[in-house]
C-alpha cells in the first residue's frame, strides 16, 4: 500500500496547502483527492510534486505492508 504521510507533512514544514500545491503543479483537485486516500496515482504526478518541492520520491510517498 502507497502512503503520502510524508507530503502532507513537508506541505505543513513548507507552509503551502494543497491547493496551492495543485496550482503550483497543474495536478486536478481529483488527483489530490486520491493521493488524500493513499490511492495510486501516476509517476508524472509525483514527479511534479517532487520538482515543485525540490525533493526526492522517497520524501513524499513511500509504501506499508500490512
Amino acid at each position: 500500500m502507497i502512503v503520502y504521510d510524508k507530503l502532507w507533512h513537508k506541505l505543513i514544514d513548507k507552509g503551502i496547502n494543497k491547493t496551492e500545491l495543485c496550482n503550483k503543479t497543474g495536478i486536478s483537485s481529483s488527483t489530490m483527492a486520491k493521493m488524500g486516500k493513499n490511492e495510486i496515482v501516476s509517476i508524472e504526478v509525483l514527479e511534479k510534486i517532487c520538482k515543485e518541492l525540490n525533493c526526492d520520491i522517497g520524501d513524499v510517498a513511500e509504501f506499508k505492508w500490512e
